[in-house]
């Protein structure tokens, strides 16, 4: 019996350390940096997105204006030496605007798409990993979820509980972790039926350990490329609900309440510099987060490796 134990353990450390060490593994993550760094797209969006961080978060270097001081009788100027990208109906500089509001909703977007994943993974994991009464019930919830659109349960949520930057990430938290948790269960029903997981139950290692420390490891990849992408979801899903004053209120800069100064027809026929900057900033900030997310996605699919 001792020597039976004694080779089970073996065993086990070899699938272990195969799996989560070694050579293969550092050999797994130079070859995906590699194909990343080849990858032209990713690394231009990088570069954008490099460059919308840090015009964003150093602000200050690069304008000079108060992004709310309004000043009527600079009212509606046209872009100029002393308005770069103009000014709005109330005399604000626009491009102080997309600045300072640009740190708001990335911050937003990227504190929605990290908490949406956390909360996905770990409901994901669990259920995948586990089964059974839970599983079931996590996965009906998320079906029903997703049977409504995410921007018309955000509108209906925001209706209810007021507008504040606070509530924005709640909502987008709460309504967006299905997709992940999805993801996250899918590979988990996989990972469990592996010989290292078998090999820990006999040796009788509590399931939260053997769920969340040594199987969820391995199945956390395409977390990282859903981060990216929901990122990009959720500044546009700002938007939209800012320009239909229903995001973050009004008084903060953000790229959403921005727009809302276009939601004028006349504004939009012929003052086209309040509306098409800070639309230029959203597009090729989402752009660069796809391309980024694409880069990771083919750097670490292995199904989209020679």
């Amino acid at each position: 019996m001792n020597s039976m134990q004694r080779r089970l353990n073996k065993k086990m450390d070899i699938l272990l350390e195969r799996e989560n060490s070694g050579p293969l593994k550092k050999k797994n993550l130079n070859r995906a940096l590699r194909r990343a760094l080849q990858n032209k797209l990713a690394l231009v969006g990088l570069g954008i997105f490099l460059s919308i961080i840090i015009l964003c978060f150093f602000a200050p270097l690069f304008t000079k204006y108060d992004p709310l001081k309004i000043n009527i009788r600079a009212s509606l100027q046209s872009p100029s030496a002393a308005h770069i990208f103009g000014t709005d109906t109330i005399g604000r500089d626009i491009f102080s605007r997309i600045l300072y509001g640009g740190r708001l909703s990335i911050l937003i977007g990227f504190g929605s798409a990290i908490g949406a994943s956390f909360l996905g993974v770990v409901l994901g994991a669990w259920a995948g990993y586990r089964g059974g009464w839970f599983d079931f019930l996590m996965l009906r919830t998320s079906e029903l979820f997703l049977f409504f659109p995410q921007i018309i349960l955000c509108l209906l949520l925001v209706t209810m509980v007021g507008q504040s930057v606070g509530n924005l990430l709640g909502i987008f938290i709460f309504t967006g972790w299905c997709g992940i948790f999805r993801m996250t269960r899918a590979r988990m029903l996989s990972l469990r039926e592996e010989e290292y997981v078998q090999a820990l139950k006999v040796l009788g290692v509590p399931e939260p350990i053997i769920c969340y420390k040594h199987v969820l490891p391995n199945a956390l990849g395409p977390v990282f490329v859903n981060i990216t992408l929901s990122t990009a979801i959720f500044i546009l899903q700002e938007a939209a609900l800012s320009f239909m004053g229903l995001g973050v209120p009004l008084e903060i800069a953000t790229w959403g309440n921005i727009l809302n100064v276009a939601n004028n027809l006349n504004i939009l026929k012929v003052n086209w510099w309040i509306w098409l900057p800070v639309g230029t900033m959203i597009s090729l900030f989402v752009l660069s987060i796809n391309f980024i997310g694409d880069g990771l996605r083919d750097s670490t699919d292995p199904s989209q490796q020679g």
